[in-house]
């Protein structure tokens, strides 16, 4: 870029103003569309939960505006979602003008990709471990001691739990990120694959119930996501210059 063509700060601070204010526009329709469906956003939110629980168990809520709130989030979240492609066409159109042609090929589908990893280990999350871990904390219940669980608490419960899964699902993304700095390598990788593989178990350990199956069902994933970061590694990563002379 030429020194006369430079635009000055405020412009880009204008810039990104602006392109805030369509963001906000765009969650904030979608939030008005989800709102419709709150009921039946929340009914499938609860699904893992439902096919566990025990006949004539409920989901209560416990404040007098919790169930409010609780669908308020349920459909901030799902507008969010909805404005997704907004958001992300915004960010390419705010940080594309100064970017090289080359750095604009590779944050196409880094943004794709990345957007597809996210997806990935929240829908993993929710279609295979939580059925496993809300069967493994529901199986406490007894006689004497009932689950009464909150709209508020499970809400809470499952954003986390579908989050932490997405940023997980992004190891490939960031090792391959890391490999093009220069800052890891495909030997190091391959090196320390068993302590790789070690602090993939306390992860899993850390992020998932205490049972052994859901611990399995995050590591196994994760064990194959890591092989996948040292063949990313092995094409994107940073390539050794040849010396002079060679």
């Amino acid at each position: 870029m030429k020194e006369d063509d430079k635009i000055p700060f405020t412009a880009h601070l204008e810039e990104l103003r602006r392109r805030l204010v369509i963001c906000c526009i765009a969650i904030g329709i979608g939030f008005v569309i989800a709102y419709g469906f709150k009921e039946k956003l929340f009914e499938i939110l609860t699904l893992p939960l439902v096919r566990e629980m025990r006949a004539g168990d409920k989901i209560i809520f416990t404040g007098l505006a919790e169930a409010f709130f609780t669908y308020m989030k349920v459909s901030f979240l799902a507008g969010a979602v909805l404005a997704s492609p907004v958001i992300i066409y915004q960010f390419w159109v705010f940080i594309a003008p100064g970017l090289y042609h080359k750095e604009r090929r590779y944050l196409v589908p880094i943004v794709l990709l990345s957007v597809f990893f996210f997806a990935g280990g929240a829908l993993f999350c929710f279609f295979v471990v939580f059925p496993f871990g809300i069967k493994y904390f529901l199986s406490f219940a007894t006689d004497m001691i009932q689950p009464l669980i909150s709209m508020k608490e499970y809400l809470s419960f499952t954003t986390k739990m579908v989050l932490a899964f997405g940023l997980i699902f992004e190891l490939p993304l960031v090792i391959v990120f890391l490999a093009k700095l220069g800052i890891v390598t495909v030997e190091f990788l391959r090196k320390n694959r068993k302590y790789a593989i070690l602090l993939i178990f306390i992860v899993a350990a850390i992020l998932t119930p205490p049972d052994v199956i859901s611990q399995i069902l995050m590591a196994i994933p994760l064990m194959f996501l890591y092989e996948i970061s040292i063949i990313g590694a092995i094409f994107f990563g940073k390539k050794k210059e040849k010396k002079t002379g060679e």
